[in-house]
Order: structure tokens, then C-alpha cells, then sequence
């Protein structure tokens, strides 16, 4: 069965109909049917009744779902009356129906109530884009199941907490990716401070190892003391050559690993959906004007037949078919409406599917190289850490080495003044 989309406001002035207006559109109906064949049953309306009378605590969804439901059959019913003519139907019946048709229409209207068509779901409108009601029709299937792919999860528009103009999801999408060349080149920024440092540690080791403070130790202790400064030359050679593979290996790649022309190429794709996003509020409006022209057309239409009722004339007759023909063509002219907008709409969808699918590589990209030069950074970082270790070695060895009684025999070796000991003065 076909479903109806309904308002708050639809159900509040819903139960505002008189019951004696429902039974009218039950007898109406029933009269109806003996002549023209429909698709609105007698026994449905009568459920609307009963539907109607019951408490209005158990006035549920799903029987103000089936009594908008019938109602706007009713509805559609008198509209294929007034395009095909009912000659079984006396004019007063005929103009009966269409006053409660015209009150009928103006509930409809009141509620922002979306016109099922035949076959279709209740769906809703956000900022132009048509989507279906949740929990509607038949569940929709993930383009890319179990993936949390960027084509599945951003087609709603995100609202701004502060109340300002909502977000298009692809404009998320977007940002994600000025986002992550931002990072990127923050990143960029923290290896080159790493490598300021680096640098400044490599000269102040350079420098310090040139240092004359303890010159003058001897011995084993001296040897010892002579290669830890050496190794500090050394390992100062280490962390120079470590910030320079930093710069040519991680920082300077990062930084270039997108060009100029990336932030220009993502306008381009900002632009093109906006453009689409345009054309579809535009094919949305020419929707909604092309309604309101069927319902002005249709209004006519009553008003002419009304006045049928009061004064028979060739001329109101002449006039009843004009408006007839005006609101059959407004009619086409809203569905050629809706066409359009059904088509720009789905051109909307195919980029929106193909340009968020691109981004998604974008950034899968972005991320593998981040992983593959911050990988090389650990690696770099462990060849320092064994050169630096192979540069205390010899220093190791020579601390091993240190002896304090071989010091003290060359000290006193070189240093020595006599190994005649004094004795007793004797007189």
C-alpha cells in the first residue's frame, strides 16, 4: 500500500474534522464508486469512522497512517473525476464532493504533507534533497558494506550547533582534507624542529669535544678520557648525518608530498557539487512553484464548479472545461517538474558516490605516506642509536682497561726523584 507522510501539524488539524464531514466523504464515496470505478473502497472510509470515534488515547499512528492514507485517496479520486468527467453523478453530488475535496485539500495543505505517488515510500525533504522517512519502505543497503566508506555516511547536510547555516556532508569531506594536508604539514614542521636540535646538539658536541678541560690526565685514565672526547666528535658526526637524512627522507617529502595545484584541484570538486547542489534547489523550487500552480488551477476548477451549481449556463460550462484543460496541463507541467528534479537529483547522487569515493583514496594515500616516512624516521632513529653505541665502544674498552697500579708505575716511573730511602743521622 502506498504510505502517507504526515506533520504534527497534519494530525492536530486532522482531529479537528467534524465527524459529520468524514460520514459526508463516506456517503460521497459510496456513491461514487456505483458509477466510476476506483480505487477507494466504502469499507476503508468506514474504517476511518470508526478509526475516528474511538478515544483519543488510542488515536495511534497507525490509524491516523491509514485514515491519511483513504483521505487522500478520496482526494486523488475526485481529481480523476474532474480530468475524465462523471455523467453518472448528478452535479449536485458532484459539487458536494468537490467542497469537501477543497477542505480536504486545504488540511492537506496545512500539514507539510508529501504527495505519495502509487508504488512509492513517505519520504522528506531536507534542504532540497529528497530522502525516504526512516523506518519507510524497504531497508537500504551500504554501497560499501562493513567499510565506513566516505559514499555511504554523508549525504545529510550536518546542523550547525550554534544555529548557523547547516553543513553539506561533502563540504565534511572537504575539510577532512585541508585538515589532513594541515597536519601533514605540521608534522613536516615538528621533524624540522627535531632537526634544529639535532643539528645544535651536533655542534655543541663538536665543540665540546675540542675542549682542553682535563688535558693533563695520565695514564690509562688519560687514553680513556682522550677517546670519550673523541667518541663525542664522533657521535656529533653521527647526529649531523641524522638531520640531514632527516630533512632529505621525512621532512622535505611530507612537505611536498601534495603541490599547489591539490588545494586547487579540491575546489574544483567544491565547486562542482555546489553547482549540482544549486541546480537542485533550483529543480526543487520550479517543483514546489509547479504545485502550487496545480493547486491554484484546481482551486479555479472548484470555484468554477460551484458556480455551475448556482447559475446553468452554456458559458460556465465553457468555462468548467477551460479550467479543466488549465489544471490537467498544470498537472503535466508538474510531473515534468518533478522529472527534472528526480534527474538532477540522481546526477547529483552519481558524483556525489564517484567524488567522495576519490577523496577516500586521497586520504588513504596521505596516510600510507605518513606511515612509510614516520617509519623511516623510527629507522633512521635506530641506525643513529647504533652508530652512537659504536662510537662508546672503544671508550668501553679503554674504561675496562684502566689500572690504577699501572698508572701509579708510570707516573712514578716518569716522575720519580730517587729510590734511596733516608736513614738515622749517627754521630
Amino acid at each position: 500500500m502506498c504510505q502517507t507522510l504526515y506533520s504534527h501539524a497534519f494530525v492536530s488539524t486532522f482531529l479537528t474534522i467534524p465527524k459529520t464531514k468524514i460520514v459526508c466523504i463516506v456517503q460521497l464515496c459510496s456513491k461514487f464508486k456505483l458509477c466510476y470505478f476506483s480505487v477507494v473502497e466504502v469499507s476503508p472510509l468506514a474504517r476511518c469512522v470508526q478509526l475516528y470515534e474511538a478515544p483519543s488515547g488510542q488515536r495511534k499512528e497507525v490509524h491516523l497512517r491509514y485514515i491519511s492514507y483513504t483521505l487522500w485517496m478520496c482526494f486523488q479520486v475526485s481529481i480523476r473525476a474532474e480530468k475524465g468527467g462523471s455523467p453518472s453523478l448528478n452535479t449536485h453530488t458532484l459539487w458536494m464532493f468537490f467542497k469537501v475535496r477543497f477542505e480536504l485539500r486545504n488540511w492537506f495543505h496545512k500539514s507539510t504533507l508529501i504527495v505519495p505517488r502509487r508504488g512509492s515510500v513517505a519520504m522528506l525533504q531536507v534542504n532540497c534533497v529528497t530522502f525516504p522517512l526512516p523506518g519507510e519502505g524497504p531497508e537500504q543497503q551500504l554501497l560499501k558494506p562493513n567499510d565506513w566508506s566516505y559514499c555511504d555516511y554523508f549525504w545529510a547536510d550536518k546542523k550547525d550547533p550554534q544555529g548557523g547555516a547547516c553543513m553539506p556532508g561533502f563540504e565534511i569531506l572537504l575539510q577532512k582534507q585541508l585538515k589532513g594536508k594541515q597536519m601533514q604539514k605540521e608534522m613536516s614542521e615538528f621533524v624540522h624542529e627535531r632537526i634544529k636540535i639535532e643539528e645544535e646538539y651536533a655542534k655543541n658536541l663538536s665543540k665540546l669535544s675540542l675542549s682542553p678541560l682535563a688535558a693533563q690526565e695520565e695514564g690509562t685514565v688519560g687514553e680513556a678520557w682522550i677517546q670519550l672526547k673523541k667518541s663525542l666528535h664522533d657521535e656529533a658526526e653521527v647526529h649531523l648525518k641524522f638531520s640531514n637524512k632527516l630533512h632529505s627522507e621525512v621532512e622535505k617529502p611530507m612537505l611536498t608530498f601534495r603541490s599547489d595545484h591539490f588545494k586547487k584541484d579540491l575546489k574544483k570538486y567544491d565547486h562542482h557539487i555546489a553547482d549540482l547542489r544549486k541546480q537542485l534547489a533550483s529543480r526543487y523550487a520550479g517543483v514546489e512553484k509547479a504545485r502550487k500552480a496545480l493547486a491554484d488551477r484546481q482551486k479555479d476548477l472548484e470555484v468554477k464548479t460551484q458556480q455551475l451549481e448556482v447559475k446553468l449556463s452554456n458559458k460556465t460550462e465553457e468555462d468548467i472545461k477551460k479550467a479543466r484543460r488549465k489544471s490537467t496541463q498544470a498537472g503535466d507541467d508538474l510531473m515534468r517538474s518533478l522529472d527534472l528534479y528526480n534527474q538532477t537529483q540522481s546526477k547529483w547522487f552519481e558524483e556525489m558516490v564517484t567524488t567522495s569515493m576519490e577523496l577516500e583514496k586521497l586520504e588513504v594515500d596521505r596516510i600510507e605516506w605518513i606511515q612509510q616516512h614516520l617509519r623511516q624516521y623510527t629507522t633512521l632513529r635506530h641506525e643513529t642509536d647504533m652508530f652512537n653505541q659504536s662510537t662508546i665502544e672503544n671508550v668501553d674498552q679503554l674504561l675496562r682497561a684502566v689500572d690504577p697500579a699501572k698508572d701509579r708505575d708510570l707516573w712514578v716511573k716518569e716522575h720519580k726523584t730517587g729510590d734511596v730511602r733516608p736513614i738515622d743521622l749517627d754521630i
